[in-house]
């Protein structure tokens, strides 16, 4: 989920283009306990049973048993580790994104959809990674960061690591000469800690930000040293999560820790959507179209789990679902690129479409982190840009009174912030469905957007798997009527 205004890094600028797709072939029950063993949370429930959660048994038409029986989250598990744990971070246009989107397009393709690649210009990307031989970092935390485009890019430092705290010149010990340097992030004081680091001949500069009040945490983030635009500084500077922060401080308080700082600028950047779709057998040109959709890609540093990809491999299970079921509308899937710079993918998809195009879209089903395992994210909301019902929200909360969840979802609420306001904003019906704290759909889980976003730390299955018959059950009934 974008939420730009609350990162470090969000004064990145996003480009325009005009490239044109190419073509291709070829937790627990809900709301208990804590996110330790995934395996625990695998769902059990028959497609008659009440649901963790639900006020009663489900009441489903014989189309909703069609893709409720079938959906399984356990079944798109796979797919969820292979985007979190063996991509891990997925920057937008950077050969991560990239490995992401042509996982993704296989998958759609092996399942017999017409996919394509749809690429446009994004912004260039300062990413560092922070490493660590034996006794070093700790393995349960992903150590990407960011790095400043206005210091040293493309180099790698190994050094011994000091605390220096606020950073003033009194914190400094006698020497740090070819040390690497954890200093408090000011950002009102940047520059100056930087030239202070620069001047007592440290190595490189890892910035630790402020604490953020609970639940939120800070992200990783690329410190802007605008007054070094001209002249670089010599050295690299990065700066890292509130996670990661507090690991390295732990672990330098117990003993001497050795780093290897590697930063790089990712220039000339193409980012990706996923577009897949399935026609009905007739008048498939002129078609009404149903969405499903959601962003693969995620901020620096985080794995990206739930966001998102917990809404990522829900729309390859629908997929597979749907994909021999019979159809009135065409179904199409729309995983974005670059969402999290600002709903650029999404933008770019809907600004490509002719009018016509636009005018046969139904309903846009869009999923943004849709099973964290966070306990009090007890409500499953149904989030509008204009903050008005429309065909995707009631059907979806049709679906839920017939799965027995009504209780459970929130009213239609106003809120932008992921990619169904790029639809929206052109008058096409659409919503982001996300689970979420009960009082307000601001309320996220401590690992969003940080290292700790990972599958055993911040994912239900179960949470997923009401996910997957919610709208599984919505999107189908909608292309059977469109």
């Amino acid at each position: 989920m974008d939420s730009r205004p609350e990162s470090p890094n969000a004064d990145q600028p996003s480009t325009g283009g005009t490239k044109s797709p190419l073509s291709r072939r070829g937790a627990l029950a809900l709301g208990l306990g804590t996110a330790a063993a995934v395996a625990a949370a695998t769902p059990a429930w028959a497609v008659t049973d009440q649901r963790p959660g639900a006020v009663r048994p489900p009441a489903l038409t014989h189309n909703d048993r069609l893709v409720a029986s079938r959906v399984s989250a356990k079944r798109a598990l796979p797919h969820l580790r292979h985007l979190s744990e063996r991509i891990g971070p997925r920057i937008g246009g950077t050969s991560s994104e990239r490995s992401a989107a042509n996982y993704l397009a296989e998958v759609l393709d092996d399942l017999g959809y017409r996919t394509t690649l749809q690429p446009f210009p994004v912004a260039d990307k300062f990413i560092g990674q922070l490493s660590s031989s034996w006794p070093g970092l700790p393995d349960d935390l992903n150590w990407q960061v960011g790095a400043s485009p206005q210091a040293a890019l493309d180099t790698k430092v190994t050094a011994r690591v000091v605390d220096v705290a606020a950073g003033a010149v009194e914190n400094y010990p006698a020497d740090v000469r070819g040390k690497i340097v954890l200093v408090d992030y000011v950002a009102a004081q940047r520059e100056q800690l930087v030239a202070t680091a620069v001047a007592r001949g440290a190595a490189a500069v890892v910035f630790l930000p402020a604490d953020l009040v609970e639940p939120r945490r800070a992200s990783a983030f690329s410190p802007s040293l605008p007054g070094s635009a001209s002249t670089p500084v010599p050295i690299p500077v990065v700066g890292v999560a509130q996670a990661q922060k507090h690991r390295l401080r732990e672990r330098l308080a117990h003993r001497s820790l050795t780093l290897t700082v590697a930063t790089k600028a990712h220039r000339g950047l193409t980012s990706h959507n996923v577009l897949a779709e399935r026609a009905p057998r007739r008048d498939s040109r002129n078609s009404p179209v149903v969405m499903v959709s959601a962003h693969y890609d995620t901020v620096i540093g985080a794995p990206g789990a739930n966001d998102d990809g917990s809404g990522t491999v829900l729309c390859l299970e629908v997929a597979r679902v749907l994909r021999s079921l019979p159809l009135d509308a065409t179904i199409r899937f729309g995983l974005w690129g670059s969402e999290e710079q600002g709903l650029i993918g999404s933008r770019y998809y809907v600004a490509q479409l002719p009018q016509a195009e636009r005018d046969r879209i139904v309903a846009v089903y869009q999923n943004d982190m849709v099973a964290t395992s966070w306990d009090p994210a007890t409500r499953y909301w149904l989030l509008s840009f204009d903050g008005l019902a429309n065909r995707a929200t009631d059907e979806v909360a049709a679906a839920a009174t017939r799965l027995g969840y009504q209780p459970r979802i929130s009213p239609v609420t106003l809120r932008g912030s992921s990619d169904h306001q790029s639809f929206q904003e052109v008058g096409i019906a659409s919503a982001n469905f996300s689970w979420r704290g009960e009082e307000s759909p601001a309320l996220l889980e401590p690992p969003y957007h940080s290292p700790e976003d990972t599958i055993e730390k911040n994912i239900s299955l179960s949470r997923l798997q009401v996910s997957m018959e919610l709208i599984g059950s919505a999107a189908y009934a909608t292309a059977r009527r469109p």
